[in-house]
């Protein structure tokens, strides 16, 4: 691959930092949900109809989606979802800071996203269906801080 070789988007990974134990379950099938957004409010002129002033008011991040296959209770990730979204708060939610990597052929990061204080906001499974050969997945949405493209 060289310079000029475009990314493909099937080859990434997500690390969560500050994790202890570390997770070693991070295998993903999609991620999503890595943007930036500015908003703007409009400012009429007084005595000029021609046109409304933009301004620029705050930047906002929707919400990071993972999807994977199922996996058990003992999934360091499973536990990190299931005491913040089911414990009724009797623990203190624990952001966590991680890093989205999109790799070329030789696993080396092309492009990386650096994402601060998120936390799981919903989880869901997706659907059983008895007609269809497929995976149990599971998705997980991440409430976050802010996202920074480092490379």
């Amino acid at each position: 691959m060289d310079l000029f070789t475009p990314p493909t988007a099937f080859h990434f990974n997500v690390v969560f930092l500050g994790m202890v134990p570390p997770i070693p379950d991070m295998a993903f099938q999609e991620v999503s949900g890595l943007e930036t957004e500015l908003s703007t409010e409009p400012l009429q002129e007084g005595g000029e109809n021609r046109f409304v002033h933009n301004l620029p008011k705050q930047v906002k991040h929707p919400n990071l989606k993972l999807k994977r296959a199922m996996t058990t209770m003992a999934s360091g990730l499973v536990y990190w979802c299931k005491t913040t979204l089911e414990g009724g708060f009797a623990e203190p939610i624990k952001p966590r800071d991680m890093v989205v990597s999109l790799l070329n052929d030789w696993h080396l990061p092309v492009a990386t996203w650096s994402i601060t204080n998120a936390y799981p906001v919903k989880w869901t499974v997706g659907n059983f269906d008895a007609m269809k050969n497929e995976l149990a997945v599971e998705m997980i949405e991440l409430s976050y801080l802010s996202v920074e493209r480092k490379q």
